[in-house]
Parts: C-alpha cells; sequence; structure tokens
C-alpha cells in the first residue's frame, strides 16, 4: 500500500514575485468509520461481537471528550495521546492578558511509537 499524492502550486505569499513552487498534498483514499472498524477488531477475535466492539469505541469517545474538556492529556499507550492546544493574541504583560484574547483550539494528537514506525516506512506513489 501506498499514500496517494498530487502536485499543488504554491506561491510565496511574503514574495509574490517569485514563481510558484510544486508541493506534495496527501490524496485521502475512502474512509473508515467507528462501525466498520468495530467489525475489523471483532473478526480479529474469538470473545466479542462487533456490536461489543461499538459500544467501547462509542464510550471512549464519550470519555476522551470529557477528560480532554478537563484540559487532561489522555494517552493511549503506544497508539499516541491527544490534548486541547490553544492560540491567542499576545499581550503586552501577564496582567493585560484575559481570556478574551484566546482565539481558538485544536485537538493535538501526537503518535506513540507503533505510528511512528508506520510514518516512517511509509511509500508514496502519485496520482491525478
Amino acid at each position: 500500500m501506498s499514500i496517494k499524492y498530487v502536485l499543488i502550486p504554491k506561491g510565496n505569499p511574503s514574495k509574490p514575485e517569485e514563481p510558484k513552487k510544486f508541493y506534495a498534498n496527501a490524496k485521502s483514499d475512502g474512509e473508515v468509520n467507528l462501525k466498520k472498524l468495530s467489525k475489523e477488531i471483532a473478526e480479529g477475535s474469538t470473545t466479542v461481537s462487533d456490536s461489543d466492539v461499538l459500544a467501547v469505541l462509542n464510550d471512549l469517545t464519550k470519555y476522551l471528550r470529557r477528560h480532554l474538556a478537563e484540559g487532561q492529556i489522555v494517552r493511549f499507550g503506544d497508539f499516541g495521546s491527544f490534548q486541547v492546544t490553544l492560540s491567542s493574541d499576545g499581550a503586552e504583560t501577564e496582567d493585560k492578558f484575559n481570556h478574551t484574547m484566546i482565539r481558538g483550539n485544536k485537538i493535538a494528537f501526537r503518535p506513540g511509537v507503533d505510528l511512528k514506525e508506520m510514518l516512517n516506512n511509509l511509500k508514496y506513489e502519485k496520482t491525478k
């Protein structure tokens, strides 16, 4: 298997007079939802049904949301970890900062050992 990519021309916003360069952009090749994942996990086990796995994955999502909303890092062993990150405007001093200066938030995923190894072994294929 390989990761498909397309080439996208992009200019340098700070130097618009320079010619555009071509950059690789990953092209997704379908998607997998929780129901399909639960069936695949259940097929690899003789003791649980896909409904059992789906129930656990749904609970996992619920508890992941709760712990992230409480400001906790959620670690999934070798899989990786999730954490809320913020972006904000700057203040001249600490006293001049207030929460309204926070402009946005995201959930950061940091891959663990297994996924980093997968990334290091990817193959790539140009597509149209």
